[in-house]
């Protein structure tokens, strides 16, 4: 299914020239959704793949084969980011899902996650070097401290309702977790849960204008968009109504106000379809672990898609179970 896609990434020679021949692209993109599925170092894959038939029967490897190093997985890793291939992947299996009758239906509903990276140690000069897209002074002079900080992830708050004490009341102040990372943009349809869109960015982004950047299926055959309160605003209103879509986007509270008992329950009634979306982090960070453990935003957006890739792959097995049930 990825061959094509792969062999035009990575534009291997013929052989004419000698030298070893590469490991199969497919068999090294295997490695990658293992490592993907199971949260795993490029060292702790090599180790695993050696020492679990289970992975080896997955990957086509007998015990006598020889198996790709950690090196050679970076290596490989590495060309299909710097080619920027992981977006051409991933819509070939999108193609292949609709080929599979899995088409996108019923509307879609758009959300985003952080995604946790190593967090910098920085003076307030390095920050503000790094915010302006320069490179702090010092680094220049430091190649090998400069290779290892991260100058694409960024910090941002979230806030998160406060829960009820044992009394019964609630505290004052909502509660405020700084995050340093990435975020995962998605847009799955309603119908079957797959992610059919996607974006990677900084912690930082909005996400409320990556509706209007491309993360919108034109293929659903549905017009309506579900998307939380962060999304809501007159310009994507606009833009949802000029491009044939139809909002149902949850609502604000009007400010210093109760909020009135109809919207309440029309948030209420769109948080039922809404929500389906939150089943897709739940998934890619308790299940498989997703962390930024790369350096830069090509890198995290290869990650990202891996894991977008693989929660299709996964959500596509529980499908077809659920149709022979």
């Amino acid at each position: 299914m990825f061959r094509a896609e792969l062999t035009r990434a990575l534009a291997y020679s013929d052989g004419s020239q000698g030298g070893r021949p590469p490991f199969d692209p497919v068999l090294m993109f295997k490695v990658l959704i293992v490592q993907a599925t199971n949260n795993l170092s490029d060292e702790r894959a090599e180790f695993l793949i050696n020492d679990r038939l289970s992975f080896m029967r997955f990957l086509g490897l007998g015990l006598a084969d020889r198996v790709p190093d950690a090196r050679t997985i970076w290596l490989f890793r590495e060309k299909l980011t710097h080619a920027g291939a992981i977006k051409p992947l991933f819509d070939r299996f999108n193609a292949a899902l609709r080929e599979a009758g899995y088409i996108a239906m019923g509307g879609q509903i758009i959300d985003a996650t952080l995604i946790a990276a190593p967090k910098q140690r920085n003076t307030e000069e390095e920050k503000t070097a790094i915010k302006e897209g320069r490179i702090p002074e010092d680094w220049k002079a430091k190649p090998a401290k400069l290779r290892q900080k991260d100058r694409d992830a960024r910090w941002t708050v979230k806030f998160s309702k406060a829960k009820e004490r044992a009394d019964g009341s609630k505290p004052a102040v909502d509660i405020a977790i700084p995050t340093f990372g990435y975020q995962n943009h998605v847009s799955i349809d309603r119908q079957y849960g797959l992610i059919r869109r996607w974006d990677a960015t900084d912690a930082a982004a909005y996400e409320g204008a990556r509706l209007r950047e491309g993360l919108l299926d034109k293929t659903n055959t549905a017009s309506l968009v579900w998307a939380d309160t962060a999304y809501r605003s007159k310009v994507n209103e606009e833009f949802l109504a000029k491009n044939g879509f139809v909002s149902r986007i949850h609502r604000k509270k009007p400010p210093r106000r109760p909020m009135p008992e109809t919207m309440r329950r029309a948030n209420a009634l769109k948080s039922e379809v809404r929500s389906r979306v939150e089943h897709v982090f739940a998934m890619q960070k308790d299940k498989m672990g997703l962390f930024i453990r790369t350096i830069g935003i090509a890198r995290a957006t290869m990650k990202i898609g891996m894991a977008n890739i693989v929660y299709n792959v996964k959500r596509l097995v529980f499908l077809g179970r659920l149709a022979a049930a």
